[in-house]
């Protein structure tokens, strides 16, 4: 036997003494003969479906979905079609439905109640007329992005006793519109007119060819039933009051509820003071202050108070005193909630049941209260023309006022404010204070909540959702979006990638006196600071730019004292000095340090207020860093002069810094860290020593290898990684064993430009993240430690089965090896096959770097065993985490970059590169 589902029992009322808001009981009398037949079709005991058992209901739903799986299938045409029809006919039967709900439920106005149908019809089609719903919805091609809109399923429908017929057509055309099945669930009290207003639409849509089975209203609603369809449905649409929201979210299904509202209004000083009365005496008295977004508190600053109570008395509304005020109050809210008898009633009818006597054509019932808490009945939610009337001696004191009586129970729904919109900073302490989902200003609230009427961007709707602050799971009028699943079609592309130079590289022995002229009489630069280290600077080698700039009448100062791994520190004393002299040029000489250090002096010089921490926050794509660097150039032109052949800091992003204070270096890396002008004149490099141009040279080199195998290497970059590295190859062991030789010198200093123009746009790797970090923590000069890591990192690298590969659209699949290969035979490398051709790869890359003095292991260079293997864990991590690592082919784990500083400290064999 089925089990049965026990029907609601129908609460009692009271018959009003209006015909307005009449009973059950109440004869009704249709306006026209057309209207009574309708009437009577619409009223008649005809069900839809009759549903008494748990079985009743899963036949049903099985047959709907069967239905609803055929209406998923219609087009956009077909669909819109049916979506007319059912519109159409919800809207010529408005007058019929709005009689029979106020007979049956004796609640509200049939007049405005017309309103309402008429709002749900002609309203929602007109917002969603044009709407895609079906199949796709929206395609970018050349991003690759498409959505495709499908329905959910079954939509359970609660609806309302305060507006079962305007809610019914609201729910029943959002679901035609979507292509879901609906099950109506009408309120007990409601049940006769909830069943019209869906018999009204299905009939018109099922002409239309909708399929049967989609739009179904239940004839026997009971609790127990309802929440059985709630457990049932794929998604709840649910408006009434908290307990019901409350069993729609308890349910274990999507549900879309709303909670209950509290709206209370603010008006200004600086109001108008007739709209604002006005406006709030046209919301409450519509419908009988039905609608849950309508106003139940007025705050009157104190300066216009007296006016504005003037203007309600005046309109017809009642101010209550004395003992009138409780009796009111305590009819109106029982024992914390609101009395079922008086929502959707006139004014006179609750003053009558509160045995007080007002004016027969009271249009509201209100009291001056001062209370705003919950002990308060006038602080409450009412849902009938009363109102409570708040004095606050000013702005602020009002806002105070409406947030606790959002608190005591409209937290998330609305709150209204009354105010000349010029007021801006009072504007915005109301919307920042106010938590709720719609924020009216100088909106009659019932009407403009609801959407569309007082503001066209406000979604028109009649389930108004309050959010997390309310309990619900939107924030916003529920609308057609809210009842589809957006499949979003998302194909692989491949972004904008970039050449980003300098404005100005100039190269060739013996340029540079001829490119400073620039800063003269093209640049009409006056001030230059001079950024190098002690030893250029005491070895005179500063000279001969000071000397230029002199005759040019530039004047200039200097700061020398930059370290040899540059430090935060020293860049700070450098922009003290600097600060002083407020240059228009800021000039780097030297190798990598002096322009590093330059770089930092340079951003700090120009944003003060910014922070170094942020500015050193590492990113995996450079575009969409957290941190966005300040335009550059605003004070100062920056122009780097090289003194070595390694770097590439002079057309380079990066910048390399240690905080001494906590021995962390950073990688800095952005365009605003680019250099203006770059001056490259071989002559400033003839005079490097044997270990620096070993130590660059290395540094070089690795600048090329690693940015051919970048995940961002691109078709600009790549020719100039295989220059550089073919230059390189070439010229620096006799630029090594030959120091004065002009043309190897020449050559590297080009090749280094060239290796930093590549590294600038496609970034490096693995081998400059961990020669970061044995720099920081053992001070091994950065070259050599590129060059001691960089055959171990080359072998990582090329693993056909690395553990994991690098993260960027460019980059496919792995393919290091063959990368390397492509570099090999630019350099007249060949061999058999891939396999072969990479190891005389390595063979190459480290006699080169053997020839010109690089160790093998990092034990070579006088670092303590046990501190190594004490700071190896933390090398490791920050290896993983510097800036470098990001853009290398192959995705280290932090297991992986211990073991290969392990084999670079012992020198053994790796075994561990394969998968």
């Amino acid at each position: 036997m089925a089990k049965q589902v026990k029907a609601a029992a129908q609460p009692q009322e009271e018959k009003p003494t209006r015909v307005a808001a009449a009973s059950p009981d109440v004869e009704l009398k249709p306006t026209s003969k057309n209207s009574a037949e309708l009437v009577s079709s619409l009223i008649e005991q005809e069900s839809i479906v009759r549903i008494t058992t748990e079985e009743d209901l899963t036949n049903l739903m099985t047959k709907m979905r069967k239905a609803q799986a055929k209406f998923a299938t219609f087009t956009q045409e077909q669909v819109d079609k049916i979506f007319f029809a059912a519109a159409m006919a919800a809207d010529n039967a408005r007058i019929p439905l709005a009689q029979v709900a106020v007979a049956e439920t004796g609640m509200g106005l049939v007049e405005d109640k017309v309103i309402k149908n008429h709002f749900a019809a002609e309203y929602i089609y007109n917002a969603y007329r044009r709407t895609k719903t079906c199949g796709v919805i929206f395609e970018d091609k050349s991003y690759g992005m498409k959505h495709i809109a499908e329905p959910i399923g079954i939509v359970a429908a609660v609806i309302p006793t305060t507006n079962p017929t305007s809610t019914a057509i609201f729910k029943s055309l959002l679901c035609i519109k979507t292509r879901n099945a609906i099950i109506i669930s009408p309120h007990p009290r409601a049940r006769k007119a909830t069943l019209a207003a869906a018999r009204v639409v299905r009939k018109a849509a099922e002409a239309a060819g909708l399929p049967q089975d989609i739009l179904v209203c239940i004839d026997t609603p009971s609790i127990e039933l309802t929440n059985l369809l709630m457990q049932k449905a794929d998604i709840i649409l649910a408006t009434g009051g908290p307990g019901m929201v409350k069993a729609a979210y308890s349910s274990g299904k999507p549900a879309l509820g709303v909670g209950p509202g509290n709206n209370p209004a603010i008006i200004d000083d600086s109001a108008d003071i007739k709209l604002s009365v006005n406006s709030i005496i046209h919301s409450k008295v519509f419908d009988y202050g039905t609608i849950c977004a309508s106003e139940n508190s007025v705050i009157v600053v104190d300066s216009v108070y007296d006016q504005v109570k003037d203007e309600f008395a005046r309109r017809g509304c009642y101010f209550l005193q004395g003992d009138d005020i409780a009796k009111v109050g305590n009819t109106v809210i029982k024992n914390g909630n609101i009395n079922a008898a008086i929502v959707g009633k006139p004014a006179p009818y609750i003053a009558k049941m509160a045995d007080v006597t007002v004016p027969e054509r009271t249009k509201i019932l209100m009291a001056e209260v001062t209370s705003v808490e919950p002990e308060e009945p006038w602080s409450h939610e009412k849902l009938s023309p009363v109102l409570a009337f708040y004095r606050a001696k000013d702005f602020n004191t009002a806002v105070s006022m409406a947030e606790r009586l959002i608190a005591e129970g409209g937290y998330g729904h609305t709150a209204s404010l009354f105010i000349n919109t010029n007021e801006h900073e009072k504007l915005e302490k109301y919307e920042n204070a106010m938590k709720t989902c719609r924020v009216l200003i100088n909106t009659p609230a019932a009407q403009g909540g609801i959407g569309d009427i007082y503001n066209f961007m406000l979604t028109p709707s009649l389930t108004l959702g309050c959010g997390a602050w309310g309990g619900n799971s939107v924030c916003g009028n529920v609308g057609v979006m809210n009842l589809l699943n957006i499949k979003q079609v998302a194909q692989r592309r491949e972004n904008m990638l970039w050449l980003q130079t300098p404005d100005k590289v100039y190269f060739k022995k013996g340029c540079m006196p001829e490119a400073l002229k620039e800063l003269k009489y093209k640049l009409n630069k006056k001030r230059v600071f001079i950024i190098t280290d002690q030893f250029l600077y005491k070895s005179g080698f500063t000279k001969p730019i000071e000397s230029t700039l002199d005759e040019l009448g530039i004047v200039h100062s200097c700061f020398w004292n930059v370290e040899p791994d540059p430090s935060l520190q020293s860049a700070e004393e450098g922009l003290q000095q600097l600060r002083a002299f407020e240059p228009d040029t800021i000039m780097a000489i030297g190798g990598g340090s002096a322009m590093d250090c330059g770089k930092i002096i340079w951003f700090l010089y120009e944003n003060p207020e910014e922070s170094f921490a942020n500015m050193a926050a590492d990113f995996m794509d450079i575009r969409k860093r957290v941190y966005e660097f300040p335009q550059m150039g605003k004070k100062a032109y920056f122009v780097a002069i090289p003194t070595s052949s390694g770097t590439g800091s002079e057309v380079s992003p990066y910048a390399i810094i240690t905080d001494k204070t906590t021995g962390v270096k950073w990688p800095i890396a952005d365009y605003e860290l680019m250099p203006d002008m770059a001056i490259v004149d071989t002559d400033n490099m003839m005079t490097q020593p044997r270990g620096l141009t070993s130590a660059s040279g290395a540094d070089a080199m690795t600048h090329c290898l690693e940015s051919y195998v970048s995940t961002l290497a691109s078709d600009y970059t790549e020719p100039l990684s295989l220059k550089g590295f073919k230059l390189i190859i070439d010229y620096l062991p006799t630029a090594y064993n030959e120091p004065n030789n002009v043309e190897a010198r020449d050559h590297m200093a080009n090749a280094s430009c060239i290796a930093g123009l590549a590294f600038s746009n496609a970034f490096l790797g693995l081998v400059h993240s961990m020669a970061h970090k044995l720099g920081a923590f053992h001070h091994i000069p950065h070259g050599w430690a590129n060059g001691l890591l960089l055959c171990r990192v080359m072998r990582y690298n090329a693993a056909e089965k690395p553990t994991r590969m690098g993260t960027f659209p460019q980059y496919a699949y792995p393919h290091a090896k063959e990368r390397y290969c492509e570099m090999a035979r630019y350099i007249g490398i060949t061999g058999a096959n891939d396999d072969e051709v990479f190891e005389k790869l390595i063979e190459k890359v480290q006699s080169t770097l053997d020839t010109v003095g690089v160790k093998r292991t990092i034990a070579e260079y006088n670092v303590d065993e046990k501190y190594f293997l004490d700071t190896l864990d933390e090398m490791a991590e920050q290896a993983f985490n510097d800036q470098c690592t990001v853009s290398n082919p192959r995705y280290p784990l932090i297991e992986e970059i211990k073991n290969i500083y392990l084999d670079a400290y012992y020198g053994r064999t790796p075994s561990f590169y394969e998968e």
